[in-house]
């Protein structure tokens, strides 16, 4: 063999070794730094390739969750036969903005507080009162496939406004699958609560008429029955 030659297979020598040594450096990356919302608290795998976070969480915060008084309890047994277990609420301590610049009137999703209502499920929160609204709370949510808030009331109404996506639905007695994009109307103290059954992350938009994000959670689940396509199993 030449010299040229020599030279040649050292060159070919040397760029395999250095590939192998890249794809080596991507398995031990990807295996140090896991993303998932399931299992483990170090990561965040929701269970599909296609559930991905659509807004950071890094302003996840604990709900504020208190014992169901004499009173709260006789309000729910004039709408529905469940129990109310507690009352969540959003941790207090946010000033109210002093709308005085466009930069005030605006308000970037992941800034705001995010809670974990059930499984797969999170919140941003936009209470009224700590944005400059007289009347209005807005929650964007994070469901991932088979995700799912708890059975919940609220004193208002509330509006649901889906634009892609597939749900399956309780609403009072009634369990249904419905396909964005939709508007769902849920009248004041009718127990409801829904589960994405679909491929995707849903981000489901909530509308309250009120200033203050607070929800009771009811001793029952309508979704034990049916599997994460919606499928009733039993």
């Amino acid at each position: 063999m030449n010299k040229l030659s020599l030279i040649a297979a050292a060159f070919i020598t040397l760029s395999m070794l250095s590939c192998g040594q890249q794809d080596k450096s991507k398995e031990v990356a990807s295996e140090q730094h896991p993303h998932s919302h399931g299992g483990d608290s170090d990561g965040h795998t929701h269970g599909s390739s296609a559930a991905k976070e659509t807004f950071s969480i890094e302003k996840l915060v604990d709900e504020v969750k208190t014992v169901p008084d004499s009173i709260i309890e006789y309000l729910h047994a004039q709408h529905h036969q469940h129990k109310v277990l507690e009352r969540r609420t959003v941790p207090s301590g946010y000033e109210t903005k002093n709308l005085k610049y466009w930069k005030d009137y605006a308000a970037k999703v992941e800034d705001l507080p995010a809670i974990n209502p059930g499984p797969g499920e999170y919140v941003h929160v936009m209470e009224g009162y700590k944005h400059g609204y007289q009347n209005l709370v807005i929650g964007i949510t994070e469901t991932f496939p088979g995700g799912a808030p708890p059975m919940h009331t609220h004193k208002g109404e509330e509006s649901h406004v889906l634009l892609d996506g597939e749900i399956l639905y309780a609403l009072g007695d009634t369990i249904f699958t419905i396909s964005a994009p939709y508007i769902v109307n849920i009248p004041p103290m009718v127990p409801h609560a829904f589960k994405n059954i679909g491929e995707e992350t849903a981000n489901l938009v909530v509308i309250f008429p009120t200033n203050v994000w607070e929800y009771d959670v009811l001793n029952y689940f309508p979704f034990e029955d049916y599997d994460n396509k919606g499928n009733k199993i039993n």
